[in-house]
């Protein structure tokens, strides 16, 4: 049996995020087609965008 070092942290990330299955929002939800989009939290403006090598990033 071939037992990965890369695939015991996915099955650790997958066991680590288990509790929080029901929370999960899949990105295109959240941006539907846009490529970035403001989120309010405590009366503070925070952006999330997506970069050109399609990774997320959160500024105030």
């Amino acid at each position: 049996m071939n037992n990965h070092p890369s695939d015991d942290k996915t099955k650790e990330q997958k066991e680590s995020l288990a509790p929080l299955a029901e929370y999960i929002i899949d990105s295109q939800a959240l941006f539907q087609q846009r490529k970035e989009i403001l989120i309010k939290h405590n009366g503070a403006f925070y952006r999330l965008r997506i970069t050109r090598q399609n990774k997320l990033i959160l500024t105030k």
